[in-house]
């Protein structure tokens, strides 16, 4: 296959393990950085520019867009799929995971487990979105925040109420969520590839710190799901259409609940608790599916 990589830092240990990966199954991969590419939306001859040279003949595009360039990666991405080349993730799909409400209401459509969570435009509302998610202490999250970055953790109502205001009084959007003191620091990151989860690891977070992501200093070690736990992963990355994510879950009283999935999850931190081969992995998924024209819209919402 013709595999075209869509990134920005190809030095990334995710992206190279991808490259090493397709390149040992005898793949043609190449990096491309999102942002050096032209759109030609001509009818019938849709094309894509990288550089002044046309790219061509690729069979499947596996997109790792960052969420601080979401607009136009998937502008990019949407046009590989009007030119019939496979996405790993197609762009409907990144584009549910990256709204965090709509995701959140897509899965909740579904029945599937998540932490109490509610919205509002309305600075006077804030003593009630907190006591709509179960009185403080709260979780506080912005809706474009990723890696942990924009959640923080409201003690008590007066300071829930504080951050709330602040933020929207500077018109920036936030979610507001129960926090599961039960979790203890700790949540569970399952990577799905197709219908099946291949690795998890359980994340903890250091001493004082309640969000537990590796890039806030958390550790992952390897971790065993439970049957519940699998199905609840599985199902969601099936609500939103994507093929690859990474869905983090909190470990409550009444069973698993999803925070978000990540539609271009790390694999670093998997691979390295867990000993699988999440990269190859990855490729074996694009061998046995991408076909020309094979881009339609999964998931629905």
């Amino acid at each position: 296959m013709k595999i075209a990589l869509l990134a920005r830092n190809p030095r990334l240990y995710s992206h190279r393990r991808i490259c090493e990966a397709a390149r040992a199954r005898g793949h043609e991969i190449e990096v491309i950085n999102t942002l050096r590419v032209s759109i030609n939306i001509t009818s019938r001859r849709p094309s894509l520019y990288y550089r002044k040279r046309q790219l061509e003949d690729f069979d499947a595009v596996i997109p790792r867009i960052g969420a601080s360039i979401t607009f136009y990666g998937l502008a990019v991405l949407r046009q590989f799929e009007v030119m019939g080349v496979y996405p790993l993730n197609e762009s409907v799909a990144i584009g549910r995971s990256r709204d965090k409400l709509r995701c959140l209401q897509l899965l909740a459509r579904r029945g599937i487990g998540l932490p109490t969570t509610a919205f509002t435009n309305d600075p006077k509302q804030a003593e009630d979105v907190i006591d709509l998610a179960g009185g403080a202490p709260v979780v506080i999250k912005l809706l474009e925040g990723t890696q942990g970055i924009g959640v923080m953790l409201g003690d008590t109502m007066k300071s829930a109420k504080s951050v709330i205001e602040a933020f929207q009084g500077a018109n920036v959007n936030i979610l507001v969520q129960e926090f599961i003191k039960e979790a203890g620091s700790t949540d569970i990151r399952a990577l799905v590839i197709g219908d099946k989860v291949v690795a998890a690891m359980k994340r903890q977070g250091p001493s004082g710190e309640f969000r537990s992501n590796l890039h806030r200093g958390g550790l992952g070690e390897k971790v065993k799901i439970t049957p519940q736990e699998r199905s609840t992963a599985v199902r969601a990355a099936r609500t939103l259409g994507l093929n690859v994510c990474g869905v983090d879950m909190l470990r409550s009283k009444s069973g698993p609940l999803v925070m978000e999935l990540n539609s271009s999850p790390g694999i670093e931190g998997l691979e390295k608790a867990t000993g699988v081969d999440v990269a190859g992995q990855i490729i074996d998924f694009l061998e046995r599916n991408a076909v020309l024209g094979n881009t339609r819209t999964k998931g629905k919402g």
